[in-house]
């Protein structure tokens, strides 16, 4: 599989979405199970990009190559921009009687312990195999625009954004992990264990939203069994991830091998053109001129 050129690295800083009360309360075209699915991913990001900056940042005195260097720079300052977005969205969700508090203090206490009893090399091949995923997550909703159709475009300007510059900075941490010798079995164990963990906290948490949204138990069972087909079945949104998925356990992968989508163009430059993140993310929507 051949290199494909990989795209620069550009923080976008002091971004407004206009995340506030007036986004309905089921903004995935008022599936309740969908949107705290989303949601419940959201609410991970602050202190997940905390932990991937961390992760990355302990082996950057290793790094000699100028160019990473600079990339590292730039992968923390967008990481950082992004766990500002999601604090404020996660304010949104808190003002609804969402228990944050409970489900974030829960992972940055699990994340704490991570830092502090799994080896460095541990915690940068998680952060490597999470960018994968994320990048893949990038195209498994924006690929297919039916899949986002229906949502807030606010929120989904919020999405498309942090997508697109997963897709710019998704080397960072796997070059870094190359650096720091990390080896082909680590690089594999990290993978499927964040795939599973990931997986299973985040269907824990969308049913915990449903619950303090008053759902009953039987409610829930069937609105995340009907979810569940959404998300995994054989058209599912996450089941095109399954390809570019396996390929991470390839031993000559390396993300620059999946090219950005082509809605990155198009979303690009839209942003350059009116420095309005939410034009950008509506510029994907567009009928053809």
């Amino acid at each position: 599989m051949n290199a494909i050129v990989k795209h620069p690295i550009i923080p976008r800083e002091k971004l407004d979405f206009g995340l506030d009360e007036s986004i309905p309360r089921y903004w995935m075209g008022g599936d309740a199970f969908r949107t705290r699915l989303m949601d419940a991913m959201f609410v991970s990001f602050p202190e997940g990009e905390r932990f991937f900056m961390s992760s990355v940042r302990h082996f950057r005195e290793r790094v000699t190559d100028p160019a990473l260097q600079e990339d590292i720079k730039a992968f923390n300052r967008q990481e950082a921009q992004h766990g500002i977005v999601h604090s404020r969205f996660n304010d949104l969700l808190r003002r609804q009687g969402l228990p944050i508090d409970a489900v974030e203090g829960k992972l940055r206490r699990q994340l704490a312990w991570v830092l502090e009893h799994r080896t460095p090399e541990f915690n940068l091949a998680v952060t490597a195999a999470c960018e994968h995923i994320t990048a893949l997550m990038a195209e498994a909703f924006f690929s297919d625009l039916a899949t986002m159709k229906d949502a807030d475009p606010r929120v989904r300007a919020m999405m498309a954004w942090h997508a697109m510059e997963e897709m710019e900075h998704k080397a960072v941490a796997f070059d870094t992990m190359q650096v720091a010798g990390i080896g082909y079995g680590l690089r594999v164990r990290a993978m499927l264990f964040i795939t599973v963990m990931f997986t299973v906290r985040r269907l824990r948490d969308a049913n915990i939203f449903l619950k303090s949204d008053g759902f009953s138990r039987r409610e829930r069972l069937v609105l995340m069994g009907r979810g569940l087909w959404w998300v995994f079945g054989p058209k599912g949104v996450l089941s095109s991830m399954r390809k570019p998925w396996l390929d991470y356990f390839r031993r000559d992968f390396h993300p620059w091998q999946h090219d950005v989508l082509p809605q990155y163009r198009q979303w690009l430059e839209a942003y350059t053109r009116t420095g309005d993140p939410v034009a950008a993310g509506e510029a994907l929507f567009a009928p053809p001129a």
